[in-house]
């Protein structure tokens, strides 16, 4: 993916949040570069998570032990951003909103590159 393609796909992220923000109780995000800085941490997490303990435990995988991990990123997130405040409720919350969300317009997995490539 370009620079460009990626810097999209954050923009694109920081309005999902925003989004979610605004539908989700006890998630709030104070801006839009509040929103682009925690797009940022949470891909900065995942890939952490991704790189500890595989492509099956990451908040991009599917299944309940994603939906795990992606809800405790973003609970996690909110520690490192400021204008991010999040409850666990509000994290479990938000990642459901956002897997719905990807249903219909789907980001892609960082690892779904390295595997076309193949």
């Amino acid at each position: 993916m370009s620079f460009l393609g990626h810097v999209v796909r954050f923009v694109v992220s920081a309005l999902v949040l925003m989004l979610v923000g605004w539908i989700v109780p006890q998630f709030t995000v104070g801006g839009f570069w509040s929103a682009l800085l925690l797009a940022l941490v949470i891909a900065a997490l995942g890939w952490i998570i991704e790189g500890v303990f595989g492509k099956k435990v990451t908040p991009f995988g599917r299944g309940i032990v994603g939906f795990i991990v992606s809800a405790l990123v973003i609970w996690l997130a909110q520690f490192i951003v400021g204008g991010v405040s999040v409850s666990i409720l509000g994290a479990i919350l938000a990642a459901l909103v956002i897997g719905i969300i990807d249903l219909f317009i789907p980001s892609g997995n960082p690892y779904e590159a390295a595997d076309r490539k193949k």
